[in-house]
């Protein structure tokens, strides 16, 4: 089966209806070996991209990773990044905002950790829990992140800023060189509690089991109206989401790996041209160094 992107991309121009998007669809691999073929050709070349991105010294590259607990993001951010030299990436995680974060508005945090030109940032997690977590919990906005009464008389205006203030944002960033590419792993409530079982029955994986997410768990159907809301929103041509089905983790990587690689293509990016006079000085320091080495 062809890997195609362009199924799983949503820019605004069709709605996103959560309920009929498949969590499993058939594999892109034959087997074990093949996905592993696959998978290093993508980083191979996510890394000579990003090489070139580096050099380019333009653009730089957001991907935002959003997903219920245990679809895999840290896996998979794990997997696909493998083997790209590790100056051009950096790994940002969100988790609750601590004290100094909650002073700020809740975009402080994020932009301090921005992409700089020439890099890839991936957030583990990102500003979208502000419509997803604190939507489905909206005592939230008042009790422990203390944004004024006369802010939240009317708590549906309130996400309806928040993703102008994201879209909006997302633009600003997109005007200067910054792309923004949003995934959203989609995994099925089934396969999840099998992954939330596995992580208490193997003492290996214990100390990534949080009772919370059983918490949160309890609220599956809103979380997935939150997120249907959120994409329907925020997804548009100058930062997509895309919606990639996560109940097969090979499947899924192939995925974003392609991802990636296909939004990193897009950038109109060159290794900076030489000149001839640059070529004359060069060649002057390789006799040098050709110099140095008969003196040894």
């Amino acid at each position: 089966m062809e890997l195609n992107i362009d199924a799983l991309r949503y820019d605004g121009n069709q709605a996103f209806e959560i309920e009929k998007i498949p969590t499993k669809i058939a594999d892109f691999y034959e087997d074990k070996a093949d996905y592993e073929v696959l998978l290093n050709e993508y980083r191979q070349e996510i890394d000579e991209l990003q090489s070139l991105m580096y050099a380019h010294n333009r653009y730089g590259l957001l991907v935002i990773m959003q997903a219920m607990d245990a679809a895999g993001k840290d896996g998979t951010i794990k997997h696909v990044l493998a083997g790209v030299n590790p100056v051009g990436v950096r790994i940002e995680s969100f988790k609750r905002p601590n004290e100094t974060e909650l002073e700020h508005d809740y975009l402080w945090r994020h932009q301090l950790v921005l992409p700089e030109r020439g890099h890839i940032t991936v957030f583990n997690r990102s500003y979208y829990e502000e419509v997803l977590v604190v939507k489905v919990r909206p005592q939230i906005l008042t009790t422990i992140q203390r944004i004024p009464a006369e802010l939240t008389k009317n708590v549906d205006k309130v996400w309806q800023q928040r993703y102008s203030d994201m879209t909006h944002f997302e633009a600003y960033l997109h005007n200067n060189g910054i792309r923004v590419v949003k995934i959203f792993l989609n995994i099925s409530k089934q396969e999840q509690g099998e992954r939330l079982i596995e992580r208490i029955e193997d003492t290996t994986k214990n100390w990534k089991f949080d009772e919370q997410d059983i918490k949160e768990r309890a609220y599956w159907n809103d979380y997935q109206a939150a997120y249907e809301a959120a994409i329907n929103a925020t997804a548009t041509t100058k930062a997509p989401w895309y919606v990639v089905p996560a109940d097969d983790k090979k499947n899924m990587r192939l995925m974003v790996a392609k991802i990636i690689t296909e939004e990193l293509k897009k950038l109109d990016m060159a290794y900076p041209a030489s000149t001839p006079e640059r070529q004359a000085e060069l060649q002057k320091l390789i006799e040098i160094i050709q110099k140095q080495d008969r003196e040894v």
